[in-house]
């Protein structure tokens, strides 16, 4: 018999589906917002902006005085399903996004106010057995997600341009408040009975992120010297350092193992491999042919090829490698070295240019201009741009790329968004 879903749930379920990420309806997806959200949570969510509102705005929507509408958007930010922006002058919100967002913070918090064995099943059911959300998520263009190089796998004779914002170093040393969490991935798999043995309390959060999930106990603030550590642990263990795809106020950067990390299984799984960073691993002629970097390799992107007289030697394939430095790190005979790409990633310059870029690309942009879910005026408004955004194929197409075009020439001609060092790879 089908999961029976009440009104509330499925409106939830449209409200988190008109975003750019997506979230496909599924008899599993309603027992994860059951369990997340109680019924009245759900309706009152249903009908929040897609942006950043403050409590006036929701006390309006809702129809509430001011007092119950904080009580009710505390609570919410308190189970994680709501980001806090709260800062000396003002207090605002933002519903969290599935992820990098509430799947994750519902498993990291260890006060018991979720069943993590119960969601974990259904989170394995939903993104890696049904694969609906997984596909939609990983092919966002661009990613929600980046790899950060391994800094020291960079030969400091061969002086390749290295940005800030390509260095969880640098990421950790400018933020402004920093927590340590558990491994969403790993934790999810351990309830499946397929986690591995590598550290839990490694996922970092950071700037206002951080200070929310600090705030309401969902996450614990450390300092940067004990976040540089918790990454060098991490590089030492091989692990893959995966981040907030944005160059500035970076929220996030897990430490991803190939086994449980679901941006590693998706490239493996389903090909998208637009989080690379902005490096390729090379082989030289000193390679003795151990294996150890195609065991180490993350992504399958390392055969060994026979040379003949029974030796053998590493080869790079380059339209798998994602750059990440794990390869150079784990070679003993300083075989292998990470070269700058000649066609460097865009990465958005902040999380809002990243979701209007989304947004033009999935045909959502009307999701967040006309984001005031009660009003009948928005939804028509709504549905109008929807119907000119929904040509034909290839209309469609072109109408995407010059709106993104137009955008995207906007940023380059803004000093804010220009990055001279790199124009002549653009």
């Amino acid at each position: 018999m089908a999961h029976q879903t009440s009104k509330n749930y499925l409106n939830l379920q449209k409200r988190l589906d008109s975003s750019t990420q997506g979230a496909p309806s599924s008899d599993t997806l309603f027992k994860i917002l059951e369990i997340l959200f109680s019924e009245d949570e759900a309706k009152q969510v249903s009908v929040l902006p897609l942006n950043i509102f403050s409590v006036k705005k929701a006390a309006k929507i809702w129809k509430k005085n001011i007092q119950e509408t904080k009580k009710i958007l505390d609570t919410l930010s308190k189970k994680g399903l709501l980001f806090d922006l709260a800062d000396k002058k003002n207090q605002a919100y933002v519903l969290a996004p599935t992820m990098a967002g509430f799947f994750e913070f519902s498993l990291m918090r260890t006060d018991g106010k979720f069943d993590r064995k119960i969601l974990s099943e259904l989170y394995y059911q939903y993104i890696n057995v049904e694969g609906a959300f997984a596909t939609e998520l990983f092919s966002l263009d661009p990613a929600i997600d980046r790899v950060f190089i391994q800094e020291q796998t960079i030969k400091k004779q061969e002086q390749p341009i290295v940005l800030d914002y390509e260095k969880a170093t640098h990421i950790i040393n400018t933020a402004e408040c920093i927590t340590v969490g558990t491994c969403y991935c790993r934790h999810k798999m351990e309830h499946v009975g397929k986690a591995c043995d590598k550290p839990q309390e490694v996922c970092l959060t950071f700037n206002n992120s951080a200070k929310s999930l600090s705030k309401h106990g969902i996450a614990k603030k450390i300092s940067k010297e004990k976040a540089l550590k918790i990454l060098d642990e991490c590089i030492e263990n091989g692990l893959v350092q995966i981040g907030d795809n944005v160059q500035d106020k970076v929220n996030w950067i897990c430490n991803c193992c190939s086994c449980c990390c679901e941006a590693l299984l998706a490239i493996k799984k389903l090909g998208h491999r637009n989080i690379r960073s902005n490096f390729l691993a090379q082989v030289n002629s000193s390679c003795t042919g151990c294996t150890i970097c195609s065991q180490k390799c993350p992504v399958d992107a390392i055969k060994m090829i026979n040379q003949g007289n029974n030796k053998k030697i590493a080869q790079i394939i380059p339209e798998n490698c994602i750059g990440c430095g794990v390869c150079a790190k784990a070679c003993p005979s300083d075989s292998i070295s990470m070269e700058r790409l000649k066609n460097v990633e865009f990465v958005p310059k902040d999380s809002f240019e990243r979701f209007l870029i989304n947004a033009i690309d999935r045909n959502k942009l009307q999701n967040f201009i006309f984001d005031h879910r009660d009003l009948w005026t928005h939804e028509l408004l709504r549905k109008l741009i929807k119907t000119i955004l929904e040509l034909k194929p290839v209309k469609r197409r072109l109408a995407q790329q010059q709106l993104r075009s137009k955008y995207l020439n906007a940023l380059t001609r803004s000093k804010k968004y220009s990055h001279p060092e790199l124009t002549e790879n653009k």
